[in-house]
C-alpha cells in the first residue's frame, strides 16, 4: 500500500512538523516521507483537496460495547464502521458487556479483533464482579493482561469503602479509576434534568445534586487516602453540571490526581430541547441548562475538562420508539464525535484535537504514535470546514438512535490509517 496525502496541515504537538502544511507519504503502514512536495506518480492512492488536516488517530474514550451479548444492537464490525467513519482509530469500552469484562479471557475477545482490523479496541476492566458493586475482580490480573483502566461502567460505585479501596489498590499500578457520578437514590425514576421544564412536562427530574454529591464524596475520599501523584488516578466520566466543573477545578488546584470528561452531545442540547418528548434526546446524564453548557465550555478552555467522549450507546426501536418515560437512556455518537465538537464547542481546532488524541492517550497510558518519518501510521485525515447533513441512511451503526439526524454538522473525515491498513472514506 502506497498512499500520499497532499498539502496537509499537520496537528501533532509532539511532532517536529506540528502546524506545518506538507505532503505525507504512507508506505506499507509506515510514514515513509514528510516533505514540501512529494511526487505522486508512484502511489496507489492520492488524497488531495482544500483545507486538509492530518493528526494522530482519534481516540473515543467512552464507548458502550454491545458485543458480546447484545449483538443485535451493535456488533464489533458495525462499531468499527461507525468509528472509522468518524475518524476514530481507537475506542475504549466500558466493561458492561455479557459476560462482563472481568477476566483475561474476556479481554482476549477484543484483542483478537484488533489484531486483524483497522480499529483498535481497548477495555476498561470491571472493578467489581458483574459491575454489581459487591465483590472485587482480580484487577492486577486484568491490568497485566491489557485493561487500560477500571470502572463499573454505567453503574456508579455507590459504596464509599469499595471506592476508597479501589483507589488504594490501583495507585501502585499507575492506572485509572473511571467512575460515573450518580447518587442512584437521588436520580431514581428520573427522566430528565430537574428544573422548570421537567415540572412543565410532568416528568420526574434528575437533580444536579445527584451528580455533584458523588463528586464531592469521591474527592473527599481521594483526599482522605493521602495519595499524591503527578498522574491522574480518579477520572470522572461524563460530567454535566456547572458545579461539577467547579469542584474538579478546585481539586486540581489542590494538586489532587483527578481528571474528567464530558460527552460531546452535552454541548448541543439543553433540557428545553426535550419539550417534544423525542426519546433520542433521552440521555444520562441528562441535558442540563444553558448555564451548565457555558460552564462545560469554560472547563474545556481552561483544561479542567481533559477529554471529550461520545458515550456511544446503541439502542434499537424496542428501547427508543416507546413512551418517553419507559424509553432507555442513550445515544450513538462515535461516528459524529469530532463533527459535534467542531460544531458546538467553540474550541480552536488544536484544542479539539488535544481532547481526542493527546489527552486520552496520556490518561490511559497509551503510546503516542506521533507524526514522524519511520513511525507506524496511526492517522486521521480530515477537512474541518466542510459541512454536511447527517442523515439516518448514513449511519453505520446497526442502531440508529442519534439525535443529530438531519442536522448540519461541521467537519468531514477523508481517511484513517492504523495497524498497517488504511481506509479512504466515501469509497
Amino acid at each position: 500500500m502506497k498512499v500520499l496525502v497532499k498539502n496537509a496541515y499537520i496537528l501533532d504537538p509532539s511532532s517536529s512538523f506540528h502546524k506545518k502544511t506538507l505532503d505525507v507519504a504512507v508506505v506499507d503502514g509506515l510514514i515513509s516521507a514528510i516533505s514540501q512536495k512529494i511526487d505522486f506518480f508512484d502511489f496507489d492512492e492520492v488524497i488531495d483537496g482544500e483545507n486538509i488536516c492530518i493528526s494522530t488517530g482519534w481516540v473515543d474514550g467512552g464507548v458502550h460495547y454491545k458485543d458480546p451479548g447484545e449483538e443485535w444492537l451493535e456488533n464489533l464490525e458495525s462499531l468499527q464502521e461507525a468509528a472509522l467513519a468518524g475518524g476514530i482509530t481507537t475506542v475504549i469500552g466500558f466493561p458492561n458487556t455479557h459476560p462482563t469484562v472481568q477476566s483475561k479471557e474476556s479481554l482476549s475477545y477484543f484483542k483478537n479483533f484488533s489484531k486483524y482490523n483497522l480499529l483498535q479496541l481497548l477495555n476498561l476492566g470491571a472493578v467489581t464482579k458483574g459491575c454489581e458493586g459487591k465483590d472485587f475482580t482480580d484487577m492486577i490480573d486484568l491490568h497485566y493482561n491489557g485493561a487500560v483502566g477500571f470502572s463499573d461502567g454505567k453503574n456508579s460505585i455507590q459504596s464509599s469503602d469499595i471506592l476508597l479501596k479501589t483507589l488504594q489498590y490501583l495507585e501502585p499500578l499507575g492506572t485509572l479509576l473511571v467512575n460515573k457520578s450518580e447518587d442512584k437514590y437521588l436520580s431514581m425514576f428520573g427522566q430528565m434534568h430537574e428544573g422548570i421544564t421537567s415540572t412543565m412536562l410532568g416528568l420526574k427530574g434528575i437533580p444536579s445534586a445527584a451528580e455533584e454529591i458523588m463528586i464531592m464524596r469521591d474527592l473527599k475520599l481521594l483526599e482522605y487516602s493521602g495519595i499524591r501523584s503527578t498522574k491522574s488516578l480518579l477520572h470522572f466520566s461524563t460530567i454535566s453540571t456547572e458545579e461539577s466543573v467547579n469542584l474538579i477545578r478546585e481539586a486540581k488546584k489542590k494538586g489532587l490526581p483527578v481528571s474528567c470528561d464530558i460527552a460531546a452531545h452535552q454541548l448541543a442540547f439543553t433540557d428545553e430541547s426535550l419539550i417534544g418528548f423525542d426519546t433520542d434526546l433521552k440521555v444520562f446524564p441528562p441535558f442540563r441548562s444553558k448555564s451548565d453548557i457555558e460552564a462545560l465550555k469554560k472547563g474545556l478552555q481552561d483544561d479542567t475538562i481533559d477529554m471529550i467522549v461520545s458515550d456511544h450507546n446503541p439502542l434499537d426501536a424496542e428501547h427508543k420508539n416507546v413512551e418517553f418515560d419507559v424509553a432507555d437512556f442513550g445515544v450513538i455518537g462515535t461516528q459524529t464525535l469530532f463533527s459535534v465538537i467542531n460544531t458546538f464547542s467553540d474550541l480552536d481546532l488544536e484544542v479539539i484535537i488535544e481532547k481526542i488524541t493527546t489527552n486520552p492517550r496520556r490518561l490511559f497510558g497509551l503510546e503516542s504514535p506521533g507524526i514522524e518519518v519511520g513511525k507506524a501510521a496511526n492517522l486521521t485525515v480530515f477537512q474541518p470546514r466542510n459541512t454536511s447533513v447527517f442523515s439516518e441512511s448514513g449511519i453505520k451503526s446497526i442502531s440508529k438512535n442519534s439525535h443529530f439526524k438531519d442536522k448540519v454538522l461541521n467537519g468531514s473525515v477523508l481517511a484513517v490509517f492504523n495497524n498497517g491498513k488504511y481506509k479512504v472514506l466515501g469509497k
